[in-house]
């Protein structure tokens, strides 16, 4: 028997979110162990969503988890080779392309991956440490700020196929709409002051960079 990705240790939720589109497949969707994070995400208004519940048998996958293994600087390098960025500045154009060059992971023979969330408020926090506005120390710590919580990824037709649907259940939007809006704005607002302090102790990039990647 495989383990069991889940906080309950039953499964694992898939959302799904309102407004469902034509054109749908599990790799669209995101998955996280947590219930109550997955009925949040569902619930993009008040109109509410769904989710699915899966149980995942992964005996022999290889499955890659990046707060693990890794540290956050080799999760800002997937992140930025998945996401399309405008580039606000030469500065973190050239940060962004330091990342991707020395911390990208080859994660070809992953067949699943689990990190953070890669939503709007953890790129914010990424974008400003490529522009030098935090440190890697603050990045660190900021990742955490609002439990915005983590993300499994199905990444290979061998996971997909060790799912097992156990169940879907709608999601009150008028309660878990408003739960969502709170974490997001925790987590802004622990951004907005962590942005006042200076850290004199901390590595910026250009400093990472000038010293080949030393921490």
């Amino acid at each position: 028997m495989g383990k069991l990705l889940s906080t309950e240790s039953v499964t694992i939720t898939v959302v799904v979110e309102a407004r469902i589109p034509s054109s749908f497949s599990l790799w669209e969707c995101q998955c996280t162990e947590d219930i109550e994070l997955a009925r949040e995400w569902a619930a993009i208004d008040q109109n509410g969503g769904f989710v699915n519940s899966y149980e995942l048998e992964d005996e022999a996958l290889n499955i890659l988890e990046l707060n693990k293994d890794f540290d956050v600087l080799h999760w800002i390098a997937i992140l930025l080779n998945n996401r399309k960025v405008r580039y606000s500045s030469p500065i973190e154009k050239r940060g962004a392309e330091y990342i991707l060059k020395n911390y990208l992971i080859d994660t070809s023979s992953f067949d699943v991956i689990i990190g953070y969330r890669a939503d709007d408020s953890y790129f914010t926090f990424s974008r400003a440490f490529l522009s030098n506005t935090i440190t890697l120390e603050q990045i660190s710590h900021a990742m955490k700020y609002g439990d915005l919580g983590y993300q499994v990824f199905i990444k290979s037709k061998k996971a997909f196929e060790r799912l097992a649907f156990k169940g879907a259940d709608p999601v009150d939007g008028n309660m878990y709409f408003l739960n969502r809006k709170s974490r997001d704005l925790n987590a802004r607002e622990a951004y907005r002051k962590l942005l006042e302090i200076e850290d004199n102790n901390g590595i910026y990039l250009n400093e990472l960079i000038r010293r080949g990647g030393k921490i």
